[in-house]
This record gives structure tokens, sequence and C-alpha cells, in this order.
């Protein structure tokens, strides 16, 4: 268009429909230009305009997306008399990243806290809590061998298949023996964080306070405090003292693990090892900001938020899928990269049967419902996170403070912010190095 653009200048007029426009060159280009404007298009000024009786009546377009949403929400509340625990959502694997096996009671043990925890954000602790947890290999006599493994937002203590849940965790390709948490040389522990919903106490845990009032126990709800990443790495400590675990060999993680990996060194310099922080910052950037407070207004637009009070209903499941949750539409755009998307979708459309595909004038027309590959793709889903400038700002500040031991790693995939999840030759190579 823009070749055939440049060609259009104050030269021989050409009437089409009515107007006047200009061409400069062949008689070929004008026949092109004339072609693809296809006149039949455009009303003649000398027939009189139709009457509202000689109107043909339109249909309502068609909204499947919406029409999903409404039946998904029928079988919701079809299924409350049934639900017996409020639970976080799953993944689906739709990609190249895989999926978050759901733990169950069964397959992870629980440290109980139960003297008062103090809180960055509250006046008030929390009275006790529970950390769900697994772990892999065998802790050495001298407990010199443990490595702490932090997990992003969403995922469990499951990060890999155990004796008791077989199912592939989240990081099932870099736990094991011979793998980058080598289980042959390690004891890895990874946990459910404080404040989430996979057997660690958060808000969908019963709040102690109504355990004995006329109303009956009822969920924390949004009666849950605010939580900072120094809280969930506090508690993992705790956890590691009555683990008997004096030192950490390594603090691992990535997104928002990688925070909590730092934050465990920054706390508690003396017991920590060695950090392994991927995919992560020390603090989240103005975009990182404003996504997360764009993901949280449309969770609590979905009706059924209720000011967070949703445990005895149907959840906010509209909000969760556009928000966060599989298939997480937002924060799957935040985490992988464009390059991934050119190359798995371009612009390819959904293919259809022909009866199922509305054409005019022999077009395909577009839907607002899921139309092109990427937008089917978003509909059935989880790096502008955490910008790689901020990851070399962390290394840039170590190394000026001093440490003589950084090692920084930066890989030109395409996946983008979930590279920690599916690159396992790099980025597994990379910890292997660093933790031998």
């Amino acid at each position: 268009m823009a070749s055939l653009a440049t060609r259009l200048t104050a030269r021989a007029p050409l009437r089409i429909a009515g107007r006047r426009m200009y061409h400069k060159g062949s008689s070929r280009a004008a026949s092109v230009l004339s072609n693809s404007l296809n006149t039949s298009q455009y009303p003649d000024p000398n027939v009189p305009p139709p009457t509202p009786a000689e109107i043909p009546s339109r249909q309502a377009l068609a909204f499947p997306c919406v029409d999903a949403h409404a039946q998904r929400q029928s079988k919701i509340e079809s299924a409350l008399s049934t639900l017996s625990a409020p639970s976080c959502s799953t993944s689906t694997d739709t990609g190249p990243e895989p999926p978050y096996a759901r733990p169950n009671p069964s397959s992870y043990k629980v440290y109980n806290h139960i003297k008062p925890f103090p809180l960055i954000y509250s006046a008030d602790p929390l009275p006790s809590f529970d950390i769900a947890y697994e772990t892999w290999g065998t802790l050495s006599p001298t407990k010199d061998n443990a490595i702490l493994l932090h997990t992003g937002l969403s995922a469990s203590s499951h990060a890999a298949s155990t004796a008791a849940n077989p199912a592939p965790g989240w990081w099932e390709k870099f736990i094991g023996p011979g793998k980058a948490l080598d289980t042959n040389q390690f004891f890895v522990i990874c946990t459910n964080v404080l404040g989430g919903c996979y057997g660690s106490t958060g808000p969908s845990s019963l709040d102690p306070s109504t355990l004995n009032t006329e109303e009956g126990p009822s969920n924390y709800a949004t009666k849950f405090p605010l939580l900072s990443i120094f809280d969930m790495v506090e508690a993992q400590f705790h956890l590691l003292d009555h683990l008997g675990i004096e030192k950490l060999y390594a603090s691992v993680g990535s997104s928002m693990g990688a925070m909590q990996s730092l934050a465990a060194g920054w706390l508690h310099p003396g017991r920590v090892g060695k950090i392994v922080s991927i995919s992560g910052t020390a603090r989240s950037s103005p975009s990182s900001i404003a996504m997360r407070y764009a993901q949280r207004s449309i969770l609590m637009a979905d009706p059924n938020w209720n000011k967070g009070f949703y445990y005895d209903k149907a959840p906010p499941h509209t909000g969760m899928k556009l928000a966060r949750r599989a298939p997480p539409e937002i924060g799957t755009i935040t985490y992988r990269s464009g390059p991934e998307w050119e190359q798995r979708f371009g612009r390819q459309v959904r293919q259809l049967p022909e009866s199922d595909t509305p054409r005019a004038n022999g077009v395909r027309v577009p839907a607002l419902c899921p139309d092109f590959l990427i937008e089917t793709y978003l509909d059935h889903q989880s790096d502008f996170l955490f910008p790689v400038e901020q990851q070399r700002e962390v290394s840039d500040a170590l190394k000026m403070a001093g440490n003589k031991d950084v090692v920084y790693y930066e890989l030109g995939g395409v996946w983008g912010h979930d590279t920690f999840l599916i690159d396992v030759q790099n980025v597994g190579g990379a910890i292997r190095g660093f933790l031998s």
C-alpha cells in the first residue's frame, strides 16, 4: 500500500464513484487502483435511498466466547452443593510451557507454626500459619546440602513428581538425578508460599477468629492481611528451623521466586551459601505495577468477586480467566515474547468449517470472539514483567558492592519471561554449572 500511495500525485484526474482522485504512472496502475476499490460497492447518487420497510433486518453478531462463560457459570452454580473446598486454578498444556499440576493434601507435608507471626504490612500478627512443602533427594548427615526452591506467584509445592504424587511438576525437567537440581547431590525443598492456596495459609483458609462464633467458621477472604516478599521468606525460614537446617547450600527461585531468593540472601546472609535468581528483579518496575493493577481491576470488576468473599458462592471465574488463571490472557501477554508468537501464530486465522465462516462480498468477516490463532491460544491458556535491564541492574549492583562471585547469564530465547520453565538446556545448564 505504501508503494502505491507514493505514486498518487497531482497528475491526470481519475473519477471513481463521484469522487475525484489523481494518479501518476501508467494506465495499468490506474486500472489496478480502480479494480481494488470495486465501484459496485458505492451507491448510485441517482437512485433514491430505500425506505425503512425495504431495508432487510440484520442478524445479531454471534458471541460464542460469551456463551461459553455463561455455560461455565451455570455449571459452577449447579456444582456448588458438592463444592468441598475452595481451590486455585491450574493451567492446561497448550504451548511449550509445562502444566501446573494440582497437589492434594496427601501428597505434601505441612509445617504448622503455632506462634504469632509478625507481618510487615499489618499491625496484627498472624496467630499461626501452615506451610505446605515437598522434598526431593536426601538431606546429608551434616544438613549442608539443602536447596530452597522458591515458586512463582501461582505455583504449588509440587515442582516435580514424587512417590506420593507421580504427576509431573512445574519444574519436572529441572529436578532429579543428573538434572539442574541434582537430587543425587542436593536435598531440594519447595514450598507453597504463605498466602497461597495449595496447602499453605492464605485467603482460602479458615479464619481462626470465626471458629467459635454463632455464624460459624468462615474463610479469611480479604480479611487475610497483605503480605510482602519478606513475610513469605521468613515463613520459609521457620520451616528450615523446624527441619534443623542452619544454612542453605543455595536459594533458587524464578519469577516472584527470584525475588524471594534475593530476599533470602538479604534477610539471612549467614544462612544462604549461593543465590540463583532467574527471570526476576529486586523491585517491580512501573510497567509491572501498572499491569498488575490492570489485572486486579479486571478481577474485581467480576460481580462474582464480591469483594473477595466468594468461597461459598460461584467464584469470579471470568475475571480470573482474563486476569490470571488458565487461560491467563493478560498474564500470558506479559510473560511471553513477540518473536515466539510470530513464529507460532503470525497473522493466521482460525480454520472453521465453511458453513461456520461468515462472509460478505466474498470476504471472510472478522469476529469479535477469538478469530486469529493467537486469540484462540490466549482463550485456551498463563518479558514485560521483569525487564532484562532490571535483571542486569541486580548483577551490576552486586559486582559494584565487591562481590566477585557473581555470574550473569542473559539468554536470547523467544519465550520471554517463561524461558525459565521451558529452556532446559540453557537455563538448566547455567544453574548446574553455578551450583557445582
